[in-house]
């Protein structure tokens, strides 16, 4: 549309400056063509003879100078000679007289369609008109001026005329050329565009196929990305989509198997005592009420346990900057009631870190439940804080039989322990729930030996951003001292 317009406009502003340059071509070659009218007080000019130079279009052929008007026509035939494209004829009565002898153009003096028009037109008139013709032999573009003298009752016309398709044909030249080149501009942009298009769309083709191919049983399919563009991004922002899609899927079926795992055991329990229960026996009635109700206790338990994993496993987190000192401060408080332990805390860290105060709290708390139920009764516990370039760490340190290297890697998992027969209550969700909490965190737990037998927890966190690094100082928590531990 834009070249249709464009190449409109330029046909239209080229045709129009071309007929107007005809027009004042026109003009200019009858204006030396002086009328009856226009004579009045006008100093007659002497009429050439032979021997001068031959007249030129400019020169004032007056009436006055001739005896009759078919003398006038002759001369004015005679001296303004048509050029390239160009016709002139005397009309004398309604009939074409004289014709130039040199015909440099072409001849009108047959062309009855624009005689018989320009007679009509000038009929009662001394105006000279300019017009367009249309004939059989093409366009033509004249001028006709009238002439007439007192004393003469013939009426002439001095008719010239441009042939209108000749001087056109430049332009139509110029506007097929155009055409051609805008028709030939348009196939290559319209090839280049098919490819260029597909090749960008494409990525979006790949997002609807892969999109269309997801499903609840196969959530793997990703599309592949590449470049820095917008649909790149976009292309990114699906796959990230689908992964926290398959993960919450994934953390969906974990907790409905952890369930039926963990759930099957109680109630097959309950079941079994209730088909062996004896009615009769009140004994054996009340023993069997206290296993169901331990059971269903344990059962709560569980599902509760279950309940906080899928929450903190679901991202439901407020993040505020939360001082570590602070924070180590009021752990120091809660641990110093958990009975049969000496707690101490070694270090306080300074910094701030960006989290949630009351998961991180109890990630901590969860680490030092399971060093309290793991540690000989008596035995102490040291917790603490530290900052460095690397993060911000915090720490659990019991002096118990420890965790061989080769259970490390699978007590987070969720009702695992290292020791399988080892008699401690719970569900088996504790370091699980920590690890979900410190990994919502982006930070990771380590676990190393203790120096004369036990283990450490330690929780790495990410610094904030900004946040300074300094050396842990001395602080003080309810009745736990805690004591400064240098760190390097």
């Amino acid at each position: 549309m834009g070249l249709v317009i464009a190449g409109g406009i330029t046909f239209v502003a080229e045709r129009e400056r071309v007929i107007n340059e005809i027009d004042d071509r026109l003009e200019s070659q009858v204006a030396s063509l002086v009328t009856v009218a226009a004579m009045t007080d006008v100093e007659p000019i002497p009429a050439p003879d032979a021997s001068q130079a031959p007249a030129t279009a400019r020169e004032e052929l007056r009436p006055a100078d001739f005896g009759s008007v078919n003398e006038y026509l002759r001369a004015a035939v005679a001296r303004l000679v048509p050029g390239l494209n160009e016709a002139s004829v005397a009309i004398l009565d309604g009939v074409p007289r004289y014709r130039p002898e040199t015909l440099s153009g072409f001849d009108i003096s047959d062309n009855d369609q624009l005689i018989d028009r320009v007679v009509e037109e000038t009929k009662g008139s001394d105006a000279s008109l300019i017009g367009t013709s249309v004939t059989d032999e093409g366009a033509l573009r004249y001028i006709a001026v009238p002439v007439s003298m007192e004393g003469d009752e013939s009426k002439g016309i001095y008719l010239r005329a441009i042939d209108l398709d000749a001087e056109l044909n430049a332009v139509d030249t110029s506007i097929l050329t155009y055409a051609i080149a805008a028709l030939a501009t348009i196939a290559a942009t319209g090839i280049v565009g098919w490819f260029v298009v597909g090749r960008l769309l494409s990525p979006i083709r790949r997002l609807q196929e892969t999109a269309d191919s997801i499903t609840l049983t196969e959530l793997g399919a990703r599309i592949p990305t590449g470049g820095n563009d917008d649909i790149s991004d976009v292309t990114r922002t699906v796959n990230s989509m689908l992964d926290r899609l398959e993960g919450s899927v994934d953390v969906q079926r974990q907790l409905l198997d952890d369930v039926r795992h963990e759930l099957k055991t109680p109630i097959t329990i309950v079941r079994g005592h209730l088909e062996m229960m004896d009615p009769g026996d009140s004994d054996d009635v009340a023993l069997t009420r206290d296993i169901g109700i331990a059971e269903l206790d344990r059962m709560t338990r569980l599902v509760d346990d279950i309940d906080m994993l899928a929450t903190v496993e679901g991202d439901q987190f407020s993040m505020v900057t939360i001082e570590v000192a602070g924070l180590t401060a009021r752990v120091a408080e809660l641990v110093a009631v958990i009975p049969d332990h000496e707690w101490s805390v070694e270090a306080a860290g300074d910094g701030t870190v960006e989290g949630d105060d009351d998961r991180l709290l109890q990630a901590w708390l969860q680490l030092a439940d399971n060093a309290a139920k793991y540690s000989p009764p008596g035995s102490p516990i040291e917790l603490g804080s530290s900052s460095d370039a690397a993060g911000v760490h915090l720490w659990v340190r019991d002096h118990g039989p420890g965790i061989p290297p080769a259970a490390r890697h699978r007590i987070f998992r969720r009702f695992d322990r290292a020791h399988e027969r080892r008699s401690v209550g719970g569900s088996g969700l504790g370091l699980a729930i920590v690890d979900a909490i410190t990994k919502a965190h982006d930070g990771h737990i380590t676990v190393t030996d203790t120096p004369g037998g036990g283990v450490t927890f330690t929780i790495h966190l990410p610094l904030r951003q900004g946040s300074p690094t300094e050396l842990p100082a001395p602080v003080r928590a309810g009745d736990v001292v805690m004591q400064r531990e240098a760190t390097g």
